[in-house]
């Protein structure tokens, strides 16, 4: 009994800490300030080559510091053209997944982007949990995405059921940052439970609105965790080709932080 007790206090604790709602308060960050690989108690990997239903060409390999290591105070995620992956290239795709999870909350990351045709960085949010049903019925949120053969437009968006690039019927935006591969921006959201706003250095540039209707429309009422990853190729990444001679390329995060809600600074 007493160590069944002794068990649950440290549950009930982080879990009254994530549901506070305080303005402004600073629930969850990521500093990196250490060397080494990302620190485990806060990130996670996913493994392996099998196209992650957009055909990609990487291998998001696990705790390998040439894909993914913690230099200087900054988060680097590095993809690879390397022969001894069938499909030719390695990255990495980090995810807060069972460790860190959010409803309504102001999140933001501050990046430098890789260039060149071929790549495709995200900075996205997946469900904890399916509530609604596998992809896309329980939602994606898109904070930021950018493929190279277009570069310097930077897009935010969601997929829904009824909203997702399958029909072509996604919502989103895209925003001109031409510097994005040469300096280090915010990219954020405003997750409220009646809108999702998107943000470029602390300036709204799209929102999405609940409109009211069912989950097909609006699944965002349940926990989503954090994903940061670059691919290379695929459906989109890879519709104009993959050039062979650009690599390695890297996407650098200096910091992730996730407040309440939208802090004063902005």
């Amino acid at each position: 009994m007493n160590r069944a007790i002794y068990l649950l206090i440290p549950v009930f604790i982080v879990l009254s800490c994530r549901t506070k709602q305080d303005n402004g308060q600073l629930i969850w960050s990521e500093e990196f300030d250490y060397e080494g690989l990302p620190d485990h108690s806060k990130w996670s990997y996913d493994v392996g080559d099998h196209g992650w239903g957009n055909n990609e060409l990487q291998f998001y390999t696990q705790e390998n510091q040439r894909n993914s290591r913690v230099e200087k105070g900054i988060l680097i995620i590095e993809a690879h053209q390397d022969s001894t992956y069938e499909k030719g290239y390695s990255s990495a795709r980090l995810h807060t997944k069972g460790k860190a999870y959010w409803k309504y909350a102001y999140i933001e990351v501050k990046a430098k982007l890789p260039k060149g045709v071929g790549t495709w960085p995200a900075i996205w949010m997946l469900p904890e949990e399916n509530k609604y049903g596998g992809w896309p019925k329980s939602g994606e949120i898109d904070i930021m995405e950018h493929v190279g053969f277009d570069q310097g437009n930077v897009h935010g968006t969601v997929h829904t059921e009824a909203f997702n690039h399958t029909k072509g019927t996604q919502k989103g935006m895209q925003i001109n940052v031409n510097n994005c591969s040469e300096v280090f921006h915010v990219y954020g959201i405003d997750w409220r439970k009646d809108r999702i706003d998107f943000y470029l250095n602390g300036e709204k540039y799209h929102t999405f609105d609940n409109s009211g209707n069912d989950w097909k429309e609006w699944p965002f009422d349940h926990h989503f965790h954090l994903i940061l990853n670059i691919a290379v190729g695929g459906n989109w990444g890879g519709a104009k080709g993959v050039d062979p001679d650009i690599w390695p390329q890297r996407m650098e995060i200096d910091y992730v932080r996730v407040y309440a809600s939208k802090p004063d600074k902005y």
